[in-house]
């Protein structure tokens, strides 16, 4: 009968066939708190486990992406789309012999951290609170201080690292302000995050009838495909290519990154900045996302004023309460923070 504890080192050994610029599991800079090794995981999938477990993964699928509380059943929430980056971050990782566990870690932790009502509660929350608000610096809290009852999930530096720079800050697509990853890993998992929701997103603004599939810039059909399936192979067939010194086969880059050829990226920038134009940028306008912002305005001002109606849970790690206001409703759903304004008689239930 074999030792369960060869279990884990058997995958770390397999680990050593991986691209020299892979993470290895067992070189990891460690975690905030000493553990013992687990017998049967490696430290990634560990983290991969203790991700897909906490409250804060489970609550991502009664957030919002795009559209708010949407009716209908086939609209993206911040559940699919995690999905979707880490299927596709996967892929690419596979393909080029880089560390998939650590891949999928960084892809399910990336949004924990998220708003409900998606980028406009995160606006909101950045405007309140006299620190600032980015939901990726939230996600790493979530995942260091606020889950498992107030201590953390001690996730590895590697997992940490690839959540807290994950985001974009809505700059150009590898632009300069794109921002740093430091392992391979999360920089696969950053593209795959920009593959996924400008995909999803047009399949959603289609749905909702905001556009049709003719308004998308023909430039960009004509290079990336007229479908979403079609749209979403070119790019991470392009990434691929284009970052395939990184799988370790072609020794003769020294520093391999991950990237899109000019040509598949100015396509890819150009739908972006359409989704911009002719969804984001409009609907922000719209009732419901008006209603949104004062959701997160009134619970704001309430909270701050009633530090007693705070779950306890949200006391343990601040040094103000509005610290801990923002740690309460940064972790709501669209639908428990619209109906604990209701509850609080601070908004119409119409």
């Amino acid at each position: 009968m074999i030792n369960r504890l060869n279990i884990r080192q058997l995958a770390e050994e397999k680990e050593e066939s991986l691209s020299p610029y892979a993470a290895k599991s067992r070189l990891s800079r460690g975690r905030l708190r000493h553990e013992e090794p687990c017998m049967v995981r490696t430290a990634f999938q560990r983290d991969r486990d203790r991700i897909i477990h906490s409250k804060a993964f489970r609550r991502l699928k009664h957030k919002t992406q795009v559209f708010i509380a949407p009716l209908g059943d086939h609209y993206v929430t911040r559940l699919t789309h995690t999905l979707e980056v880490s299927q596709i971050a996967r892929t690419i990782a596979r393909a080029l012999n880089l560390n998939e566990d650590l891949t999928e870690a960084i892809a399910l932790g990336h949004d924990l951290g998220h708003t409900p009502f998606g980028h406009v509660g995160e606006d909101v929350l950045n405007e309140l609170y006299h620190q600032g608000f980015r939901h990726n610096e939230q996600s790493l809290r979530v995942v260091d201080l606020l889950e498992n009852n107030g201590y953390g999930l001690n996730l590895t530096w590697e997992v940490r690292d690839g959540i807290v720079n994950h985001s974009k800050t809505r700059t150009d697509i590898l632009g300069q302000d794109w921002g740093k990853v430091n392992t391979l890993e999360g920089e696969v998992c950053k593209i795959a995050d920009t593959v996924a929701y400008i995909n999803h997103d047009i399949g959603d603004a289609i749905r909702a009838g905001i556009i049709t599939e003719g308004d998308l810039p023909l430039a960009a059909v004509k290079v990336l495909g007229l479908s979403h399936s079609q749209r979403i192979n070119t790019m991470v067939c392009d990434i691929i290519d284009y970052s395939w010194a990184a799988s370790g086969r072609d020794t003769t880059i020294d520093s391999p990154k991950i990237g899109m050829s000019p040509q598949i990226l100015e396509a890819t920038e150009t739908l972006r900045k359409f989704l911009f134009d002719r969804v984001y940028n409009l609907h922000a306008d719209q009732k419901e996302t008006e209603k949104a912002r004062e959701v997160i305005r009134l619970l704001y001002r309430y909270f701050n004023e009633h530090e007693d109606k705070l779950p306890s849970e949200y006391c343990l790690h601040r040094d103000e309460t509005e610290r801990g206001v923002v740690d309460y409703i940064a972790g709501m759903t669209d639908q428990y923070a619209l109906r604990m304004a209701e509850e609080l008689a601070l908004v119409k239930s119409n």
